[in-house]
């Protein structure tokens, strides 16, 4: 049926709108328009061929040129590894059965046309997972030479490999390849009427995605696609976006930053204080609330490796601070050693009225700073001389290992500050290193 029209050379129209032009070209005959307008019958002819793809030598492919705009990045889910954005699809090709003199129309070059009356290429996204859901009642503009320009919008949502472990200075890269469902490289050749640097400003433009992303560039490549023994041609546009971490560091970062600051200076309260293990505990508890918000389990998988080693060092602070309170407890409460026998025993001073204890509290146990043995500011009681001598040792030995022990106690608490914070740096210097790179 196609192949006998360009024989006749000729295209019949109620009224003989559509006349023969030169060779196997033909003209719409527009002289009416500017009393009328556009004239539909003269399109007819037009319209009547929409399911047949327009060419004369049905041997000659279809060249369509492809481009896009993205103007909008939605949603980049790393837990399904989709992207989903809003882009305009821009298609152009030539319709050899249009074309009109523009002096004979009021120097009319160019009308608009509804899409759904004309033949259009059936380019779709390869990576895109949903449906397409096009608006009706979209325009097409024709040109004089019979050139058409489809603009259609797309809201894709297309498989995107999101590397996301440099949360939140992250890149990603996804692919949107542009190629026909039905026509081989024998029908249809696809090309771009646009250079990349064109797309990528014009995006760059007009993109808007409430500040959380931007656009880096975009590349693009042209392999053929073989699917068993058909050869389709596609276009490959890789389009490279970066996270803007502004968002993440002030409502994630700088917080979880603070509570291990103030983690590490709870050092600084006394070892013996009673208020370091529930202040720590507190601490603890609201890091764990933090990380409960929306903002933080949307983001857990990317964010991990940071809230992780926040969360640890936390938890070792108040580990090293029980082992530091077991330690002050064997110091201060373990029973001094007896002289009247061979094995330990509960020593108890004679009963003389209202006698004080004879082993100190243990914070009357710490050494003077003005004095290098102990002070004893409880009296002692009176006693037969020859038992004086004997049971002043045994209790300077007693003092002296108590002191020892709270000596060592405070040395480890010391040291395992100085642990907390070569790990604490190390693990900062290490995540801002790999967010680096």
């Amino acid at each position: 049926m196609e192949g006998g029209w360009p024989a006749r050379g000729v295209l019949s129209l109620t009224g003989s709108l559509l006349s023969t032009g030169r060779g196997n070209t033909f003209t719409i005959d527009c002289s009416g328009f500017d009393l009328h307008g556009v004239d539909p019958p003269a399109f007819q002819a037009v319209f009547d061929r929409k399911p047949f793809r327009p060419i004369i030598k049905y041997s000659v492919p279809t060249h369509v040129n492809v481009s896009f705009t993205l103007s909008v990045i939605l949603e980049a889910d790393a837990q399904l590894q989709l992207l989903t954005s809003f882009l305009w699809m821009n298609l152009i090709w030539d319709n050899p059965f249009i074309s009109w003199n523009p002096e004979k129309c009021v120097g009319l070059n160019k009308l608009t046309i509804v899409a759904e009356k004309l033949w259009l290429p059936d380019i779709f996204i390869v990576e895109s997972m949903d449906v397409d859901e096009m608006p009706s009642g979209l325009i097409a503009y024709v040109s004089s030479e019979g050139r058409i320009k489809y603009d259609k919008p797309m809201r894709v949502t297309n498989i995107c490999n999101l590397d996301i472990f440099y949360f939140p200075f992250d890149q990603q890269n996804c692919t949107f390849t542009f190629t026909s469902f039905l026509y081989t490289v024998d029908s249809m050749l696809l090309g771009m009427d646009k250079e990349v640097w064109e797309i990528t400003d014009m995006s760059r433009d007009v993109i808007h995605t409430q500040g959380e992303w931007e656009l880096l560039g975009i590349n693009k490549t042209s392999p053929k696609m073989l699917v068993g023994d058909n050869l389709y041609d596609q276009i490959m546009f890789y389009v490279a976006i970066r996270r803007r971490p502004s968002l993440y560091i002030i409502n994630l970062l700088v917080p979880s930053g603070f509570l291990v600051a103030i983690n590490a200076l709870s050092f600084y309260l006394p070892a013996e204080s009673e208020n370091r293990a529930p202040f720590k505990m507190t601490l603890l508890l609201g890091y764990n609330v933090f990380l409960g918000t929306p903002l933080i389990s949307m983001f857990a998988l990317p964010s991990g490796v940071y809230f992780a080693l926040c969360l640890s060092l936390m938890m070792l602070s108040l580990l090293e601070t029980v082992f530091i309170a077991y330690l002050l407890h064997l110091a201060t409460n373990q029973p001094p050693p007896c002289r009247g026998g061979s094995t330990p025993c509960c020593c108890t001073a004679p009963a003389q009225g209202n006698a004080a204890p004879l082993l100190s509290p243990p914070h009357l146990l710490f050494p003077h700073p003005h004095f290098s043995e102990p002070v004893e500011l409880v009296g002692k009681v009176p006693g037969p001389g020859e038992a004086e001598p004997a049971r002043g040792s045994g209790w300077t030995r007693a003092q002296r290992e108590q002191e020892l022990w709270v000596q060592f106690s405070h040395m480890m608490d010391t040291l395992l500050f100085l642990l907390y914070l070569l790990f604490m740096a190390s693990c900062i210097l290490t995540v801002i290193g790999l967010w680096n790179t």
